[in-house]
């Protein structure tokens, strides 16, 4: 199994080699909405200018996992076997997962973060001990069940510097957001080449800056409020809003990080905490199309590595939504309006191998004659 696996990387290397910087988005967005029954509902976008191809990946218990060195070679890291099952997101075809949720409801992603991810500086007697950093969420996700153990399992590793070619020869420059079947979600970062893991309260999480900055950035917007706004009267003479909306006037509507984590923040939080579970899987799919970006508005010139200095649009290539009370993992791919389902309870656990399924369906519409 595990020379399988092996094989799986190393025949995809030299597309990696060539397209590699697609496994980090520009412009993620994910947040966390909680149902009235005790579950929580995992939503979160994926972008980029390149073409990603991904897969909707499912990997079995006791698959064997070679772990990335300081060499950039699959084995010469921190070699491990999964001890739960995983279904995800990969990109270019690779088994590695940029996304996912485990058999215990411990959901998350990979978002980029070019502008402040710096990993730890890896010695060759403890490459052993490490892991490339786009194999952080698949080792978060196969050996854990919370994230209170994410937080001490990640102290006793290393993310290397292990390097990729087409991304100036640096590192999967990603952060990674998880979250629990109880609601505790957490965002790991590496920060001037230290490990830095926060609690996260919002739930929400973009990319850069740093995530200590992004919180902080919140009380900028303290007036702003989903409740509608009563009339001004100045002298006597009364002014009305022009329509509602009047509370969450001055919500940021770019698509900048900062502004993004602002509007999943009000956005999120205003969800009714009146539906369950399972109505909150509608709720997560209105809330991401505030956040879905229509082919053109961000055009890549083609100095830009984000386009593989091929140019071209960023568009959102897929969204997921997962629910982690009923087991459940959705996903929508750019071409289509269709959302396909994985349903993690009629999965194999024990199977012997990773599997994919192309998520490449023709756009369908119900007719309603």
């Amino acid at each position: 199994m595990k020379k399988t696996f092996i094989k799986q990387i190393l025949a995809t290397a030299l597309a990696a080699s060539l397209a590699f910087t697609s496994f980090a988005s520009n412009a993620c967005t994910s947040f966390l909405l909680k149902g009235s029954d005790g579950g929580f509902v995992y939503g979160r976008t994926m972008e980029f200018g390149l073409p990603l191809k991904s897969q909707l990946t499912v990997m079995p218990r006791n698959l064997a996992v070679p772990g990335v060195g300081i060499d950039s070679k699959p084995g010469s890291g921190l070699n491990w076997t999964t001890k739960y099952a995983v279904v995800g997101m990969n990109g270019l075809g690779m088994p590695v997962l940029v996304d996912g949720m485990n058999e215990k409801g411990l959901v998350g992603g990979l978002l980029n973060a070019p502008n402040t991810a710096v990993y730890q500086v890896v010695s060759p007697a403890d490459s052993a001990k490490s892991i490339a950093s786009i194999q952080m969420l698949m080792y978060a996700l196969t050996n854990f069940a919370t994230v209170d153990e994410v937080k001490e399992g990640f102290k006793k590793i290393y993310v290397n510097r292990s390097i990729i070619p087409a991304y100036n020869n640096s590192s999967a420059p990603v952060r990674m957001t998880l979250h629990d079947a109880k609601g505790k979600s957490i965002v790991i970062e590496y920060l001037k080449g230290e490990l830095v893991v926060t609690d996260n309260p919002t739930g929400v999480m973009t990319n850069d800056p740093a995530f200590r900055d992004q919180l902080n950035n919140i009380g900028n917007y303290a007036n702003l409020t989903n409740v509608e706004k009563p009339a001004m009267v100045i002298n006597g003479a009364t002014y009305v809003p022009p329509s509602s909306g009047s509370g969450l006037h001055g919500l940021p509507g770019d698509y900048l990080s900062p502004s993004r984590f602002i509007r999943a923040l009000f956005l999120s939080k205003s969800a009714p905490t009146t539906y369950t579970t399972a109505k909150q899987t509608n709720t997560a799919w209105h809330i991401l199309g505030s956040f879905d970006i229509p082919p053109g508005a961000i055009s890549l010139p083609a100095s830009n590595a984000y386009g593989g200095g091929a140019g071209g649009i960023e568009i959102t290539e897929w969204t997921v939504v997962a629910d982690n009370k009923n087991m459940m993992y959705y996903v929508k791919m750019f071409e289509t309006t269709n959302v396909q389902s994985f349903d993690l309870k009629k999965m194999d656990f024990n199977a012997k191998e990773v599997k994919y399924y192309s998520l490449d369906k023709p756009q369908s519409y119900i007719s309603v004659n």
